[in-house]
């Protein structure tokens, strides 16, 4: 049997997905900046996915952008924002748990000198609000906090976040990796008072290489991208036709019976942590279960590392994360995990299942029958 439990890294795309990019590819090939039949014709599939994902999201078809995913979308808002808003001020909040792909920026923003400011989280992976509350000065121009952790599943406050930021800055920015959560949640930027948000295409069974941001249309963002000016001139480069149609499809499959998926999921995640709970020497990180993302369970095996246990696993067919897949080529100590107080031990034995519609309970149970024969193995072996 194989049973993949790494879709926090990646998803396969839906057949319908699929089918679309391929015609895309094969038949509807036109660029849309041409302006015969073939470029009208690609043009088509970039307004169908706009209106899709205005529709989700309740926003206005001119606030969604196209990007090349969610990294290039967390760098846009966060460099682009700074960039536009230097004048109102230089410091910049983050959560000490973001992602590598907004800590970086937010790194580089620094070296500008721009100050950055990181919260801390809670045993839970959740922020500290009175934290962020006595950080929320008159020069904060940006605020990113993400929505659903990539490795533990904590879900933040985004609501109770972005209500405080405008009553304390109402001039700074509110920006949301919602790469983890689009397509789990029905999410309102409006309603959340967010200004800018991210999402990915390949987390929600889309294509590799595409995504969006969405920027509120009062939102001052200048470009990273400059050239043939596509986009209102905000994002220039050829559209990524393919990419983009199979985007919107993805995002209308998520987003159908949307409650019912992810009802799913959180059966299938409570059925693993179960199983774990009945293993010595396990430890399960993050909110309780029904309070964090429904498709994210990380928990350390002790006495075996994250990297020999993810081998044995997948030498029986079963494929799971030692961590972000964006960063697991060159592994350290996870600063969430650190972040949330993790001993030595419980960092280096860390595992993360991540979890899909598709996933059953056949895939779970041998998942679990597997860590029983395995585990008590690769500790005697380790003691030696």
């Amino acid at each position: 049997m194989e049973v993949y439990l790494d879709h926090s890294a990646t998803t396969r795309c839906y057949e319908k997905v699929k089918e679309i990019v391929v015609k895309t590819m094969m038949e509807d090939y036109g660029n849309p900046s041409s302006l015969h039949r073939k470029g009208v014709e690609a043009e088509k599939y970039l307004k169908k996915t706009s209106e899709t994902l205005a529709e989700i999201l309740k926003v206005q078809e001119k606030e969604i952008f196209f990007t090349s995913g969610g990294t290039e979308s967390n760098n846009w808002a966060l460099t682009g924002a700074a960039m536009a808003n230097h004048r109102w001020g230089n410091r910049i909040i983050i959560s000490q748990i973001e992602h590598a792909a907004v800590a970086a920026p937010a790194a580089h923003l620094e070296e500008l000198g721009f100050e950055v400011v990181r919260i801390p989280v809670d045993p839970r992976g959740v922020i500290r609000l009175d934290v962020l509350r006595e950080a929320l000065t008159p020069d904060t121009i940006l605020v990113s906090v993400m929505y659903v952790n990539n490795e533990i599943g904590s879900l933040e406050p985004v609501a109770e976040i972005g209500e405080m930021v405008k009553e304390k800055c109402p001039h700074a920015y509110f920006h949301v990796d919602a790469i983890q959560a689009f397509g789990k949640y029905r999410i309102y930027p409006r309603r959340l008072q967010v200004d800018l948000l991210s999402a990915s295409g390949h987390k929600i069974h889309g294509p590799k290489g595409i995504g969006f941001l969405y920027a509120g249309e009062k939102v001052r963002l200048h470009p990273l991208i400059f050239g043939g000016g596509q986009q209102n001139g905000m994002r220039s480069g050829t559209d990524n036709v393919s990419g983009i149609a199979g985007l919107g499809e993805a995002a209308r499959i998520s987003y159908e019976r949307l409650e019912g998926k992810t009802e799913h999921m959180r059966a299938m995640k409570c059925r693993l942590a179960e199983g774990l709970s009945g293993l010595e020497r396990i430890v399960i990180h993050g909110m309780p279960l029904e309070e964090g993302a429904p498709h994210i369970l990380n928990a350390s095996v002790l006495g075996i590392r994250s990297e020999v246990l993810l081998h044995a696993l997948e030498d029986k067919g079963i494929y799971v994360s030692a961590g972000s897949a964006c960063s697991s080529h060159k592994r350290g100590s996870s600063a969430t995990l650190t972040a949330i107080g993790c001993s030595r031990e419980e960092l280096d034995s860390a595992i993360r299942f991540s979890l899909a519609e598709e996933t059953t309970p056949e895939e779970i149970d041998y998942t679990l029958e597997t860590l029983r024969s395995l585990v008590p193995v690769l500790r005697r072996y380790t003691r030696r």
